[in-house]
């Protein structure tokens, strides 16, 4: 799930997190983004000679400050709701389950579509709102860390509501192997039963063109890949696609449809949005989360309304550990592409086109593996990796600074 963790499957959280990630997906960078779409768009308020808009307060499209009493029973009448999120946040994911149990009091009949799985775990979300499943058979049987890899825990708040209200849940995503096979070989070469219907993208608005531009130019190995940059506006638009195709499905007019996904996928009316225009569903809204940061300054990028959050940043949990390299998926393990400089790989003695073939005795057959082991890892301690390097195999030991 995410243009960073950001380009996901090189790149894991793109523009969220620090350009040297602990993983990098499985997919190569040519197949799909590093992570979901989740670019920042938190920004100041223009205050117009006014305070800053309280916690609390909905600041809408036209600059109007709403409560959420007064615009629940509008938004809930919309056909589909998007609701942007940075993923590794805490308090947007707060956000969303709270303003999904606003919109519930108000239109109970409601389905929520996740972002984070593909359509291949749609079993294991009916088996879960059924209550067939306890969280650890759902986070199997759904793949979540490979699938998705974020921290479930951040997520199960809101899994928990949709199984106790008996509110369907809906994959929007497809794998990012069907996403690198369509974006690289087109929609006439993949057979519509294996592209589950998806249909051919809108073509990317200049704007949204030029914004995946700038997230693949600071990621991309050299300046002048234009053959990389194709795929990747391609992947991107595969992703905003088939999540947009996802909820018009589900859309019925007696439902309400509330989408969960990186606010990148949404932000400026571009993505998932335009997708669902090009499908012929306009009613629709975007809804983000903001924290109002120095003069207030008005946010750059559209949105239809944006809830106004308060520093949470005392509950935001610890970032994991990061070793600092770029991983490719391989069928021995995992290689390492390249090394972050003072990183703690490159301490370890790592080196590019290592395998890690294991962490703490653990076996790594991909990047999300390796990702679930350092969210276990403790600061200031030693983590053994299997490594081979020309045939030979041997242990490193990442040492991990303390906290600070």
């Amino acid at each position: 799930m995410s243009p960073t963790r950001f380009l996901r499957h090189r790149f894991r959280d793109r523009l969220a997190r620090p350009a040297w990630l602990a993983v990098a997906l499985a997919v190569p960078f040519s197949a799909v983004l590093a992570a979901p779409l989740d670019t920042p768009l938190e920004a100041p308020f223009d205050n117009q000679g006014q305070a800053c808009p309280a916690p609390g307060q909905w600041v809408t499209d036209d600059g109007q400050r709403r409560s959420t009493a007064a615009l629940m029973p509008e938004l809930a009448e919309r056909r589909v709701l998007l609701l942007g999120e940075r993923h590794d946040r805490l308090d947007h994911h707060r956000w969303q389950l709270h303003t999904l149990a606003a919109l519930h009091a108000h239109r109970p009949s409601m389905v929520i579509g996740l972002e984070m799985l593909p359509r291949e775990a749609q079993p294991a979300l009916d088996a879960w709102t059924a209550g067939e499943l306890d969280e650890a058979g759902f986070l199997a049987a759904s793949d979540w860390q490979r699938a998705w890899g974020f921290d479930p825990a951040l997520y199960l708040p809101i899994l928990h509501f949709a199984r106790m209200q008996r509110i369907p849940l809906v994959a929007l995503n497809v794998t990012p192997a069907l996403r690198g096979r369509l974006a690289a070989q087109g929609w006439a070469a993949v057979p519509a039963e294996e592209r589950f219907g998806i249909t051919p993208p809108a073509p990317a608005a200049p704007a949204y063109r030029e914004r995946l531009t700038a997230i693949f130019e600071q990621h991309a190995d050299r300046d002048d890949d234009t053959a990389g940059l194709a795929r990747f506006i391609a992947a991107q638009l595969v992703w905003d696609r088939a999540m947009a195709v996802a909820l018009s499905d589900a859309a019925r007019p007696d439902t309400l449809v509330v989408g969960l996904m990186g606010q990148g996928h949404l932000g400026g009316g571009d993505g998932v949005p335009a997708q669902l225009d090009d499908l012929g569903l306009t009613d629709h809204r975007s809804l983000l989360p903001w924290t109002p940061t120095g003069d207030c300054a008005a946010p750059t990028e559209h949105a239809d309304a944006r809830y106004v959050l308060g520093d949470e940043s005392a509950f935001q949990p610890a970032d994991p550990l990061r070793l600092g390299v770029l991983l490719e998926a391989h069928s021995d393990g995992v290689r390492i592409v390249s090394v972050g400089e003072e990183s703690v790989a490159e301490q370890a003695g790592l080196e590019a086109g290592d395998m890690i073939l294991t962490a703490a005795g653990v076996d790594v057959e991909s990047p999300t593996d390796l990702s679930a082991i350092l969210r276990r890892q403790a600061p200031g301690t030693l983590l053994p990796l299997g490594v081979r390097r020309n045939g030979v195999t041997r242990e490193r030991l990442a040492r991990f600074p303390p906290a600070n």
